[in-house]
């Protein structure tokens, strides 16, 4: 018996439209700006897949690419300015960054109203503190997907294997606020295998691939598969390469209730709450109203 398969992109269209609506509810179009440092061709299409999602939501796009030897000086200088934009509601630096700049002196430049990533210092605080705030996008994301196969998460068993501050803890901590009781599980844990068996949502964010087999999964799990991983495949010629998840899916969907495919599955709903997190900045940067197509969302 095979379980369900959760289709990450219908259920990120969705939202989307929701955020298409609440657009057109505006005094004005919000305006995303990314910011792409270097040419790192998987980070470029991700810029544009951004952009190109932003403009069909009916916001404003602008995408900023910069050279792979801007200085971290210069990166900063750009990014304190677009926080002190007026025009610009929503601020995404592409990570990863190269090799000399410092991620976490750039981050820190965002203003935090901005921060639709959910990655500085301020938006992680309120996170752990359950003060109103941005919330990272992926984990969000995992959040939504579980839910639509499990709409009351109380009481939940959660394991999440990854500690990340990505992706890791602050879905451990949005799990936690659905009042699931959460696991975070890693590299140093103890019989990883029997921890995960015990999940009734298991969470796998730790970018190796298809680690996850079906015998850690416990029958009738919610599996939600962060990792997208190129992996050789030779089947499809010498030199062709293929995405997998950190889940062995086809393991998976043998003896989980309802498993995300990697990819088709968290990717599309992080850019979808991406385009969510740039509405709610803006509309409470601007003292506007949330419209009613969010407001539930």
């Amino acid at each position: 018996m095979s379980g369900r398969i959760i289709d990450g992109k219908a259920i990120a269209a969705s939202l989307r439209a929701d955020v298409a609506a609440a657009v057109k509810a505006l005094p004005s179009q919000p305006a995303l700006v990314v910011v792409l440092v270097g040419d790192d061709p998987a980070s470029q299409v991700y810029v544009t897949s951004k952009g190109k999602a932003t403009r069909e939501a009916g916001m404003r796009s602008v995408e900023i690419r910069l050279p792979a030897d801007t200085s971290e000086a210069d990166l900063i200088a750009r990014v304190d300015a677009l926080s002190r934009d007026p025009e610009v509601d929503g601020i995404l630096v592409q990570l990863p960054l190269p090799k000399h700049i410092h991620e976490a002196n750039v981050l820190a430049a965002i203003d935090p109203l901005k921060d639709v990533d959910g990655l500085t210092e301020a938006s992680a605080g309120k996170l752990v503190l359950g003060k109103p705030g941005l919330r990272p996008c992926t984990p969000v994301g995992s959040v939504i997907l579980a839910k639509t196969e499990r709409p009351d998460l109380a009481g939940a068993n959660v394991v999440v294997i990854g500690r990340s501050i990505l992706v890791g803890k602050p879905a451990a901590l949005l799990f936690l606020e659905q009042n699931a009781s959460v696991t975070i599980a890693h590299s140093k844990t103890r019989d990883l295998r029997m921890v995960c068996r015990g999940a009734d949502v298991l969470v796998a964010a730790v970018g190796r691939p298809e680690m996850v087999r079906g015998d850690w999964i416990r029958p009738g799990a919610i599996v939600i598969d962060v990792g997208t991983n190129r992996v050789p495949a030779p089947e499809k010629g010498e030199g062709k390469t293929k995405l997998v998840g950190d889940v062995h899916f086809a393991e998976a969907i043998q003896v989980a209730a309802a498993v995300t495919p990697s990819p088709g599955g968290v990717g599309p709903m992080t850019i979808a709450c991406l385009l969510r997190n740039t509405v709610l900045a803006a509309c409470a940067r601007r003292g506007w109203t949330v419209p009613d197509a969010l407001a539930q969302s």
